[in-house]
């Protein structure tokens, strides 16, 4: 099967449609990758998205998952 790449916005649009939600803003966009990158530089790369997931799976909201991440890990 082929498949045309699409840019990540443009596939996150598509994809949230296929969801039935709306896709996130801008501001909400940006805030997820920092979200994302705190995760992934704190650990490994696979922590990013797992890190979302999680965060979206307990209803935080951004500022709160970040808020979160960025905390010390005591570990």
């Amino acid at each position: 099967m082929t498949e045309e790449h699409q840019p990540g916005r443009a596939w996150v649009a598509a994809y949230a449609e296929r969801l039935g939600v709306a896709a996130p803003t801008d501001e909400e966009f940006e805030a997820i990758l920092e979200l994302a990158a705190v995760a992934a530089h704190a650990s490994e790369r696979v922590a990013a998205p797992v890190a979302c997931w999680l965060a979206g799976r307990v209803g935080l909201d951004l500022p709160a998952a970040l808020a979160a991440a960025e905390e010390p890990s005591g570990g």
